[in-house]
């Protein structure tokens, strides 16, 4: 038989596909054990760097995960789908829930490493948040856990001058969140803009998002605005690509 390119493609890259074509046939299901190291050396008759290169393929993937000392597993954990623009809706954070119940259901989010300072305004944040010389910032530090899965790190900045003794400068802001809070100040938000880009983790946040340092991450950063085109807040977020599909839903 005539070689195709398939045939010409590196041996673990063919065994990936092979393991991958069995997930999705249903062969192997979420939460099920994909076959070792030795088993797919003695299948496919390769050496051991050449099995481990097929299972990287899938954990960089995200389509497996390790567990320490069992093995490679199919990944069990189901996407989170981000509504964009419903979760930042005024009729969302106005009426005392989460932007996150937009998109969770019925599934469990814990909030942790939560930490609230007073800093020295990063060059970058501040002239977006148009401070002077001298003007600090309220940061907020916080990671989300999802059905006990980690999948996103959060840093919020926003003027000292705005939220000095308000519950924004508490790990727990209260119903609504932070644009609960700002609007009770004053500075309710009316208008938002993200940006969105990638790229492949450090190793800081590919271990507190408990990933493979072959998994990429989304990089999403939102700035919220007042009246008048105001800044008060610039929240950026690292996201596990591999939990994520990002939605964003709108009229023509």
């Amino acid at each position: 038989m005539a070689s195709t390119d398939d045939d010409r493609r590196p041996k673990y890259q063919r065994i990936a596909d092979s393991l991958r074509e069995a997930i999705q046939s249903g062969t192997y299901g979420p939460g099920d054990r994909l076959p070792g190291e030795n088993e797919l050396m003695a299948t496919h008759g390769v050496a051991r760097m050449t099995a481990r290169q097929a299972l990287s393929v899938l954990k960089d993937e995200g389509v497996a995960e390790s567990r320490k000392g069992a093995g490679v597993f199919v990944r069990a954990f189901r996407p989170l789908r981000r509504r964009g623009i419903q979760r930042l809706s005024q009729e969302q954070w106005g009426s005392g829930r989460s932007i996150w119940s937009a998109d969770i259901e019925n599934r469990t989010l814990t909030v942790d490493q939560v930490t609230v300072s007073e800093e020295e305004a990063p060059e970058g944040i501040g002239a977006v948040l148009e401070l002077g010389d001298g003007d600090t910032v309220c940061v907020r530090r916080r990671r989300f856990v999802l059905d006990g899965k980690p999948v996103l790190l959060a840093t919020s900045y926003l003027p000292t001058s705005v939220v000095a003794g308000s519950a924004i400068t508490q790990e727990d802001t209260g119903p609504g969140g932070t644009y609960a809070r700002l609007a009770e100040l004053g500075y309710k938000p009316v208008h938002f803009r993200e940006e969105i880009r990638s790229r492949m983790p450090t190793k800081g946040e590919a271990d507190q998002l408990s990933i493979s340092a072959g998994t990429p991450v989304i990089l999403i950063c939102r700035t919220a605005f007042a009246d008048e085109g105001r800044p008060v807040e610039i929240n950026e977020m690292t996201l596990d690509a591999a939990s994520y599909v990002l939605e964003y839903d709108f009229d023509a």
